[in-house]
Order: C-alpha cells, then sequence, then structure tokens
C-alpha cells in the first residue's frame, strides 16, 4: 500500500513537471515567432580610435559595443562610454563620460546619456543628461537639455541649451545663471 502511495506521488509530481515544460516552451515559441529579428554585432572591452592624417584625435572606451545592422546602422554602448579628444601634439584636451551612448554609423552622430559628464583641461566639468557629438557642426558638443558648468574658481552656472567646441574651450549657455563668488570672472 506504501509503495502504490509513493509511486502515484511520483506520477502526480512527474506530470505536473512535464505540462509545465510544455506551457514554457509553448510561450517561449510565441513570444520569438512576434519579435523580429535584427542582426548585431557584440564587442566586449572595445577601444576605438579616431585619427586624421596619422595623428589620433579621439577614443572612445566601452566595456560592450553593439552594432545594429538596420537600413540606418548604429553602434550601442549599453554599458556607457568614454570619449577622450586630443590636440595637435597627441594630449588629452576634454573628455566625456556617460552611462549611455549611442552613434549612428552614417552621420557619424554620437548621443551621450545618462550622468554625462564632460571635463576639460582647464578644470571646467560640464554635467547633463544628455550631450550630442556632431562633427558636422561648427560647435559639434550640444544639448537641449539643462547643463550646469562648474570651473575650478568656484563659479556655477546653468543653461538650457549648450555648444562648444571639442576641447570645451569656447563654449556658450542659452539662457544662463549662475552663482558667482565676488571678485571672479565667468570666463577665464
Amino acid at each position: 500500500m506504501k509503495r502504490g502511495f509513493i509511486w502515484l506521488l511520483t506520477l502526480a509530481y512527474a506530470s505536473v513537471l512535464l505540462t509545465a515544460c510544455e506551457n514554457d516552451l509553448r510561450e517561449v515559441e510565441k513570444v520569438s515567432s512576434q519579435k523580429k529579428s535584427v542582426p548585431v554585432d557584440k564587442s566586449t572591452g572595445v577601444e576605438i580610435i579616431y585619427s586624421d592624417s596619422a595623428k589620433v584625435k579621439a577614443k572612445v572606451i566601452t566595456p560592450e559595443l553593439n552594432r545594429y545592422h538596420t537600413k540606418n546602422p548604429y553602434y550601442e554602448m549599453p554599458k556607457g562610454a568614454t570619449v577622450i579628444f586630443f590636440d595637435e601634439n597627441q594630449k588629452e584636451s576634454s573628455r566625456i563620460v556617460s552611462d549611455y551612448a549611442i552613434q549612428h554609423e552614417n552621420s557619424r552622430v554620437v548621443e551621450m546619456r545618462k550622468n554625462v559628464v564632460g571635463t576639460s583641461v582647464k578644470g571646467d566639468v560640464f554635467k547633463s543628461d544628455e550631450l550630442i557629438y556632431d562633427p558636422r557642426r561648427p560647435n559639434p558638443v550640444y544639448s537641449t537639455k539643462l547643463v550646469t558648468i562648474t570651473q575650478p574658481n568656484g563659479n556655477i552656472v546653468f543653461g538650457n541649451g549648450f555648444s562648444s567646441d571639442e576641447d570645451f574651450k569656447h563654449w556658450e549657455l542659452t539662457d544662463a545663471t549662475g552663482n558667482f563668488p565676488s571678485g571672479t570672472t565667468l570666463i577665464e
């Protein structure tokens, strides 16, 4: 009697497991058939060097790079990126770090989002939720979001729009306001 009860219990347990697996497989097939497939190349630990006439202009470092083969191909950096710009003497002139970035392959426009921090060699620190780099513009680094700039002399400047060269030497703010300790200048 005991053996029959154990055998019946084991049979019931096995049928529950098999039924659960069948339902999960059907659900996976349903979801998979609805999902549109996009070819993706995935790379980890990526460092990209951009040069012109054998001189390094910029370097991009990202822990993960995904290249999407769509009509308008793009590169996604879902774990963030660091972009380092170099001057004509191959010395670092500025750096931008963000938690997320995307580069559109055809236009070469890079959108950096989430906790974006840019620094210049002068020590100016630029913070925003978004900075865009468009090499076709006269001032290729810009944002239409709120930007906070902290200068080494203590000045803190806010603006609702921002544009700059890639070295952050010559920048402009739209609707600028700020906190300035007495006796300081805005631009050094």
